[in-house]
């Protein structure tokens, strides 16, 4: 081969690789997920079951367009298992996906995680809010968040003792009450109650997952707290464990003029607005600070100050962006999920709030955390 000959073939390979380098770094657009490498995936319950959970997935979604995958669990979670297990183990199917959000981690939970990881022992999982037995589950997962239901045993009577309450009336049903730290929260709340001598009241409504489904219990609710506010006057406060009872509870005490101190879960959005027909606008959605004095405003006009109140930070809406934010920290490298200050400090930049979390047990990183609540009116 001559070589006049070997120059131009030498010559052609070289223009045919620029070309391709060219064409490589010119046609592939950058996106989140080629820049992290990863995708998180976050399940969560739907708007009616609650909105706080799947409105902070849409929140991480706007913030990161492409690096979420987002799902729903039924609303009727209990008879559809399969389904939700399906949901997790579809996210995990996905290779990209390296971390995946389950907010609430209702019963099936450990079943999915475990099957997810038959394939991918690596996936790391955050729980928020859990049903299931919370020595088990903090084995499972990396991560559980969960305000600390133990101490909300305490504080919830306290808070209610100094808003004037002379009874609190504790709404839940069986299945709730085979949830250890629901229990355990239940009989805080008794002994609390019996120190600051006020009367605790057991009442058993109908689960939003049996016969009659949510409105069932939703109309219970409507038409219970009247029988008990006439029976034991309007300094009664009254909680439930039950989401989906929490906008005609807050309607009820409203109406009669009873005392309501916090939510199951609390949060200025967890049924306050359909409750004082509040609209969340454009303007306004996301700001917490400012939902809060929209409510301040709707509870003064109603002449109710002094007895609502809640945490100024939607803990599910926390539970679904601030595990995004755990999730993506931990996979970049930048956070340890064992360092329970770490994990509190990047949840508190994410609620604009201080959070004061403490772990449940040596097991795991089960992190339990509390917020100072604020009374509307005051």
């Amino acid at each position: 081969m001559s070589k006049k000959v070997l120059i131009l073939i030498l010559a052609v390979v070289v223009v045919v690789a620029l070309a391709a380098v060219y064409f490589t770094r010119t046609s592939v657009p950058e996106v989140a997920t080629d820049a992290t490498g990863f995708k998180i995936g976050i399940v969560t319950g739907t708007v009616s079951q609650n909105e706080d959970e799947y409105r902070g997935a849409e929140a991480a979604i706007a913030k990161y367009p492409d690096l979420i995958k987002h799902v729903t669990y039924p609303d009727n979670f209990m008879q559809e298992q399969e389904t939700y297990i399906a949901q997790i183990t579809g996210l995990a199917a996905d290779p990209e996906v390296k971390a995946i959000i389950v907010n609430q981690a209702v019963p099936g939970t450990i079943a999915a995680v475990r099957r997810v990881r038959e394939t991918r022992p690596e996936m790391i999982f955050i729980a928020g809010l859990p049903h299931e037995d919370p020595p088990l589950l903090e084995r499972e997962v990396e991560v559980t968040l969960i305000p600390n239901q133990p101490e909300r045993g305490k504080t919830i009577p306290q808070l209610a003792k100094k808003m004037g309450a002379t009874a609190l009336l504790h709404y839940s049903f069986p299945r709730h009450m085979s949830y250890a730290q629901l229990a355990e929260r239940r009989d805080l709340m008794r002994a609390e109650c019996e120190e600051l001598g006020m009367e605790f009241v057991d009442v058993n409504a109908p689960d939003p997952m049996g016969e009659g489904g949510i409105p069932a219990s939703q109309q219970f609710i409507l038409e219970d707290v009247p029988r008990q506010v006439a029976k034991y006057g309007k300094d009664i406060a009254l909680f439930s464990t039950n989401c989906a009872m929490q906008e005609p509870l807050i309607a009820a005490a409203l109406q009669t003029g009873a005392i309501f101190p916090e939510q199951c879960c609390p949060s200025p959005t967890h049924g306050y607005p359909g409750a004082l027909a509040l609209e969340i606008t454009d303007e306004i959605k996301g700001n917490f600070p400012a939902i809060m004095e929209a409510i301040d405003d709707k509870i003064v006009e109603a002449g109710r100050a002094g007895r609502f109140a809640t945490w100024p930070v939607a803990t599910g809406f926390l539970h679904s962006i601030g595990g995004v934010e755990v999730a993506k920290l931990a996979l970049e490298g930048k956070l340890d999920l064992n360092d329970i200050d770490a994990v509190s400090e990047v949840i508190s930049e994410v609620a604009e709030t201080e959070i004061k979390m403490a772990r449940l047990s040596d097991e795991g990183n089960f992190y339990m955390y509390i917020v100072d609540s604020h009374i509307f009116g005051e």
